[in-house]
């Protein structure tokens, strides 16, 4: 039963993100009445996923290379940097910002074989040990924040500045400079704050474990085509 009422709960929370991004984009949008909920395209069907809900990096780099072309990427608050790897690995420039600096972790699960890829004690990723601050968006085409702890308005900021793409995970308050009013989900402040910069958003999920659902606008980074 409390399974069933946080799906219900994350489908109605999709579907006030999903309201907020059309008001965003458009002056004239249905009502919520006449805008009726769907299955959001990014998650795959049950029988494909079943496996692979806590391979958040995999999925999203996955994700982000069938979207976006490859880019100068920062990975806000990524940790051991297996984001980041993926990504060098499908050609593009990736770095790390943390200021808890991590080792390369050294094997993940390709999740399109399903086997185990060891990674070579020579590998590594750009590291930069820091947290993040807004002015380091005008490096970067496309800042993605995975659960990145007290970071989202930051980026926002930074894409606002700076014209840089964003992809964010929000997953709690920590060290943001603001809490959510009563009755308002982190993620919609999230999204209202975005708005307020300029910079609408859209939804989107991923099917691994926790709080599952991006927020993301594409700046000036390039969309692979018919995206």
């Amino acid at each position: 039963m409390a399974k069933h009422k946080d799906r219900e709960g994350s489908q109605a929370l999709f579907h006030n993100l999903e309201l907020m991004a059309a008001r965003s984009n458009c002056s004239s949008i249905p009502t919520g009445e006449e805008l009726a909920p769907r299955q959001d395209p990014e998650v795959q069907p049950a029988g494909e996923l079943r496996k692979m809900k806590k391979f958040r990096f995999q999925l999203l780099h996955r994700w982000l290379t069938e979207r976006f072309e490859p880019c100068r990427v920062a990975d806000v608050a990524g940790g051991k940097g297996l984001l980041a790897y993926l990504l060098q690995q499908s050609g593009w420039d990736a770095a790390v910002i943390d200021p808890d600096p991590q080792g390369l972790t050294d094997k993940y699960k390709d999740i399109a074989t399903g086997k185990r890829v060891k990674i070579a004690a020579m590998e590594s990723v750009p590291h930069i040990d820091r947290a993040f601050a807004r002015e380091m968006g005008q490096h970067f085409d496309l800042l993605v924040g995975m659960h990145a702890h007290g970071c989202n308005m930051a980026i926002i900021d930074a894409a606002a500045d700076f014209g840089c793409g964003f992809v964010l995970f929000p997953c709690c308050v920590i060290g943001e400079p603001f809490y959510p009013p009563a009755g308002v989900h982190w993620l919609e402040s999230v999204a209202g704050y975005a708005s307020g910069k300029g910079q609408a958003v859209t939804p989107f999920r991923l099917n691994f474990k926790g709080q599952n659902i991006g927020l993301y606008n594409r700046g000036n980074c390039r969309l692979v085509h018919g995206r």
